[in-house]
C-alpha cells in the first residue's frame, strides 16, 4: 500500500457517527487497510466482518504492527479500554463496512464528486453494455474511464492508454476510491461501472451517488452468495435505493412476452418479471424504459440480426436512431437498447443532433467484447467454413440466451464446449446441461476453473442435466465425424475438448466454447495456470488447416 497522502483522521470520520477513545484530530492517517498484515504506522485499521474471517479477531495482529488507530463495530467484545495501552485510538462504529467507503472516500479527497457516475448491474450484459457506453462516451468527447469484469481502464490526459487488471468486478472501497482518485486526476470525466451484486451487499460502493443506474435482467447466479433469488435481487436493488443521487436517471431493461427467437421463461409477465418489479419499488426515481415492446422510451422499430451483426432502427425520446453493430444476437439487441437509452441520459450537454450522432458512432464503432461472442478467426482467413465462438456465459441463463441465438442463425449444427466453476453454485449445474443439450447438437462437457472440487463431480452434475434431453452420450470423435452426428461426451481436459471440437466440425458448423470468455488462466486445486479459450481455438484451427 503506497502511503502518498496523509490526511487527519478528524478529517476521514466527518460523515461518520462514531465514538472514539481519544482526540481523532491529533492523528495523521497516511493509509487505510482492512487487512491487518498492512497494517502499520500511520495507518487506520477497518476490522470487517467476513463471509470466512472476521477483522475484529485481527485487531491484536494490526496494533502489534504499530497502527495508528482501529475502528470496530459498537457491541462487540473487546472494549476501547481493552486496546489502550497500545496507544493506538479505537473509534466504534455501527457498521464498518459503510464506514470504510466513506473515510476511504474522504481519504482520496472525494474523487466522485468531479466525476459524473454510471453504474451497470444485473446478471448478464453488464460488460457489453458498459463496452457500448464506453464508446459512446468517447464519441460524445467526453473522457471515460470504465470499472469492469475484463479490466479497469482510462486515458491520461497525455492520451497514454492505462489498463490494470480486474481482480473484482467491483473493488473494494479503498481500491476503487484511490482509483476513481486517479482517473478524476487524469482527466477523466465520466466513468462507468459495472456494479456486482456482491459489492452492493458488502457495501464496496459506501458514499458514492451515481448519476446513472441501469438495470439489465436478473437470473439464477451467486446463489452460493446469496441466500436465494430474493436477496439477490435486493442487493441489486441497492444502487438505485441507496446510490442513485437525487435527480438521476434510472435506465430499467424490462421484458415482455416473448419475441420469436427468444427463450419465453425468462422473464414472464408476471409478478416475478424482476425488471417491472424494480420499477415499482423505485417511486419517484427519473426512469427511462427500453425493451423489444413499443411501450418502452426507446424500443426497435426494425431490425435483422444475421451472422454479420444487427442493423436497424431505434425508436428514442429525440428521434429515429439507425444503428449497425458487428455484434450478434437478440440478447445484444437488449445490451445496445441499455446503452443507448444510459448515452441519451448522459449526453445532456449536447445538442439532439450530436447526441443522436455520438450514439450512433459509438454502436458502430464497438468491433467486438472481449470474451463476449467474440469471433475467432485466423489473421490470415476468415474461417467461414467452422465459425467458432467463445463468451463468458456461465449462467443458465447467458447460456440459454447465446445458444439461441446462434441456433436461430441456422447453422448446420451447433458444437457447444462448456463446464461450470469449482466451489460456487452448484445449483445451476444440471441447468446449464439441460440448457446446453436441448439447443446444441453436440456438447462436450469439460473443466472450467474446478478450483478444490473434483472436476469429475462437478461434470457429472452437468450430465445430470444432459440426461433429461433427447442426447445421448458417445464419443465425441464419432459423433461429429457423422454428418449429422447428434449427442454429448464429458473430455475432462478442457484443451482436448476445444481442439476435438474444433478437428471434427464440419463446414457450416458453429462451435461455442462457452463459460471463461475473456479469462486467461484456469484454477485447479489451488493452482492459477494460463489458460485462453480463444488462443487454444485459434490452435485448433491452425492445426485444422494444416491436416487439410
Amino acid at each position: 500500500m503506497a502511503a502518498t497522502r496523509t490526511v487527519n483522521l478528524a478529517d476521514l470520520l466527518t460523515d461518520l457517527d462514531f465514538q472514539a477513545s481519544g482526540d481523532p484530530r491529533d492523528i495523521p492517517i497516511s493509509g487505510i487497510t482492512a487487512d491487518s498484515r498492512q497494517a502499520g504506522p500511520g495507518v487506520l485499521f477497518v476490522a470487517l466482518p467476513g463471509l470466512k474471517a472476521d477483522g475484529h479477531d485481527f485487531v491484536d495482529q494490526a496494533l502489534a504492527r504499530g497502527c495508528a488507530a482501529v475502528m470496530i463495530e459498537r457491541n462487540r467484545a473487546a472494549r476501547p479500554a481493552d486496546f489502550a495501552p497500545t496507544g493506538a485510538l479505537v473509534v466504534e462504529v455501527n457498521d464498518c463496512r459503510q464506514a470504510l467507503g466513506r473515510v476511504a472516500a474522504a481519504f482520496y479527497g472525494h474523487p466522485a464528486r468531479d466525476l459524473r457516475l454510471i453504474g451497470i448491474t444485473g446478471t448478464n450484459g453488464k460488460t457489453t453494455c458498459s463496452y457500448l457506453v464506453e464508446s459512446i462516451l468517447q464519441a460524445a468527447g467526453h473522457p471515460c474511464g470504465v470499472v469492469g469484469t475484463v479490466n479497469y481502464r482510462y486515458r491520461t490526459g497525455h492520451g497514454e492508454k492505462i489498463s490494470l487488471a480486474a481482480p473484482y468486478t467491483t473493488p473494494e472501497p479503498v481500491a476503487l476510491q484511490q482509483l476513481l482518485g486517479r482517473m478524476r486526476d487524469s482527466g477523466v470525466t465520466h466513468v462507468v461501472m459495472e456494479v456486482s451484486s456482491h459489492g452492493l451487499a458488502q457495501e464496496r460502493l459506501a458514499g458514492l451517488f451515481f448519476d446513472v443506474a441501469a438495470f439489465t435482467n436478473l437470473s439464477r447466479d451467486h446463489l452460493d452468495f446469496h441466500i436465494g433469488m430474493d436477496h439477490y435481487f435486493h442487493s441489486k436493488k441497492k444502487l438505485f435505493l441507496d446510490h442513485l443521487r437525487p435527480g438521476g436517471t434510472a435506465v430499467l431493461s424490462l421484458r415482455g412476452p416473448a419475441p420469436d427467437g427468444e427463450t419465453g421463461h425468462l422473464c414472464p409477465e408476471d409478478s416475478l418479471c424482476w425488471g417491472r418489479r424494480l420499477a415499482d419499488s423505485l417511486g419517484p426515481a427519473r426512469i427511462s424504459t427500453c425493451g423489444l415492446a413499443p411501450e418502452h422510451d426507446v424500443h426497435p422499430v426494425n431490425f435483422a440480426i444475421d451472422f454479420m451483426g444487427i442493423k436497424g432502427e431505434i425508436a428514442t425520446p429525440l428521434g429515429p436512431l439507425a444503428i449497425r453493430s458487428p455484434l450478434i444476437g437478440l440478447f445484444n439487441l437488449r445490451n445496445i437498447l441499455t446503452a443507448v437509452t444510459i448515452g441519451l441520459a448522459v449526453t445532456e450537454d449536447l445538442t439532439d443532433a450530436e447526441r443522436l450522432a455520438a450514439i450512433r458512432t459509438g454502436i458502430d464503432n464497438l468491433a467486438a467484447v472481449p470474451g463476449r461472442l467474440e469471433r475467432v478467426t485466423h489473421p490470415d482467413r476468415d474461417d467461414r467454413g467452422c465459425q467458432v465462438f467463445v463468451d463468458y456465459a456461465h449462467t443458465p441463463d447467458a447460456l440459454e440466451n447465446v445458444l439461441a441465438t446462434l441456433r436461430n442463425l441456422e447453422p448446420a449444427r451447433l458444437i457447444c464446449v462448456f463446464g461450470c466453476g469449482g466451489d460456487r453454485d452448484a445449483g445451476k449445474r444440471p441447468l446449464m446441461g439441460e440448457a446446453a443439450g436441448r439447443l446444441a447438437d453436440v456438447v462436450l462437457v469439460t473443466s472450467d476453473n474446478p478450483r478444490s472440487e473434483p472436476p469429475e463431480r462437478i461434470l457429472a452434475e452437468i450430465e445430470a442435466g444432459l440426461g433429461r434431453t433427447a442426447l445421448g452420450r458417445g464419443p465425441a470423435a464419432a459423433i461429429l465425424n457423422q454428418e449429422a452426428g447428434q449427442g454429448y461426451d464429458v473430455i475432462i481436459d478442457r484443451r482436448q475438448a476445444i481442439d476435438t471440437a474444433i478437428r471434427y466440425c464440419r463446414p457450416d458448423d458453429v462451435v461455442l466454447i462457452s463459460g471463461k470468455g475473456h479469462e486467461e488462466y484456469q484454477i485447479s486445486g489451488s493452482v492459477r495456470t494460463f489458460f485462453d479459450d480463444r488462443l487454444e481455438a485459434r490452435r485448433a484451427l491452425e492445426a485444422k488447416r494444416a491436416n487439410g
